[in-house]
C-alpha cells in the first residue's frame, strides 16, 4: 500500500457491501507503480433499497456532509461519492448540484460514480454502450437517461431486479461474469456495470476477455475518477482498458 505521505483521494461509500474493492484496487495500483492512497469512509444510508425515494435520501446533501470531516482527516486532495444509483437518481442537473454541494462542503474537488461513468465512456471514445445493472428496471432506466444526457447512445439496458446492496455484495465471480454476458450487446463498444455494491476489482481482465471489449465497473471507474481529479493518471492494464494508456 502507498505510504501515508502519498497523494490521496477520499471516498464516501454508502453502507457496507463491496468496500473491500478499494484496498484491493489500491494494491493493484501499487503493483503498477502508482503512489496513491484511497481512504474510504462509510456513510449512513438509511434504508438499503434500490428504490427512488430511498436513493434520494441516501444521496442527500446532509448524509454526505455528515462524513466529510471524517474523510478529510485522511489528508485527501479530492473526494468522490462512491455511489451510482444515489447520484444518477437526481438526474443530470441534480447530480451536478450534488457534486457542487459536496465540493463546497469539503472545500476540495469532488465527483460521483455517475460522472465517473460518463467521463470514463468519453475517455474510451465509446459512442455506444450497454448497461448490465443489478438494479430493478425502473432504476436502471434512470441510469440510461443519465448517460444519454452525457451524450452516450445506450443500445441496450438490462436490470436484474435486486433491491438491496447487501444482496449484491454477496455476488462472486461467476455471478458478475453472468451479469456482464447477459447485458452485452453486439453493437455496444463497452459494457457498464453500475453498482458500487458489486465486487469487481479482481475480475476486470476476466470480464474483458469474456466479452472482447472494455468493461466499466462502478468501483473501477470511481477510483479512476479520483485519480483524474488528482491529475494522476495510471497505466495499469490489470484494471482493464480504461487504465491502459
Amino acid at each position: 500500500m502507498a505510504p501515508s505521505s502519498a497523494p490521496a483521494v477520499g471516498f464516501l461509500y454508502p453502507g457496507y457491501s463491496a468496500e473491500d474493492d478499494y484496498p484491493r484496487l489500491e494494491g493493484i495500483l501499487a503493483d503498477a507503480g502508482a503512489r496513491v492512497r484511497l481512504p474510504l469512509v462509510h456513510t449512513d444510508i438509511g434504508e438499503d433499497a434500490h428504490r427512488v425515494d430511498a436513493l434520494l435520501e441516501m444521496g442527500s446533501a446532509r448524509r454526505l456532509a455528515d462524513r466529510v470531516e471524517e474523510v478529510k482527516r485522511h489528508d485527501v486532495q479530492a473526494v468522490v461519492w462512491s455511489c451510482t444509483s444515489a447520484s444518477f437518481v437526481f438526474g443530470w442537473e441534480g447530480a451536478k448540484e450534488q457534486v457542487r454541494e459536496l465540493s463546497a462542503t469539503a472545500e476540495l474537488p469532488a465527483s460521483s460514480t455517475s460522472f465517473a461513468f460518463a467521463h470514463a465512456v468519453q475517455a474510451l471514445g465509446a459512442e455506444r454502450v450497454a448497461i448490465a445493472a443489478t438494479y430493478p428496471e425502473d432504476v436502471a432506466a434512470l441510469f440510461t437517461s443519465f448517460l444519454k444526457a452525457a451524450g452516450s447512445e445506450v443500445v441496450s439496458m438490462r436490470g436484474s431486479g435486486i433491491i438491496t446492496a447487501a444482496e449484491v455484495g454477496t455476488w462472486g465471480r461467476e455471478e458478475v461474469l453472468a451479469l456482464a454476458r447477459g447485458g452485452d450487446h453486439p453493437e455496444a463498444q463497452a459494457v457498464l456495470l453500475p453498482d458500487t455494491a458489486l465486487h469487481s476489482a479482481a475480475w476486470i481482465p476476466d470480464l474483458e476477455r469474456e466479452l472482447g471489449k472494455p468493461v466499466l465497473t462502478a468501483n473501477q471507474v470511481t477510483v479512476w475518477e479520483g485519480l483524474r481529479l488528482l491529475g494522476q493518471p495510471v497505466d495499469c492494464p490489470a484494471l482493464g482498458a480504461l487504465f491502459t494508456r
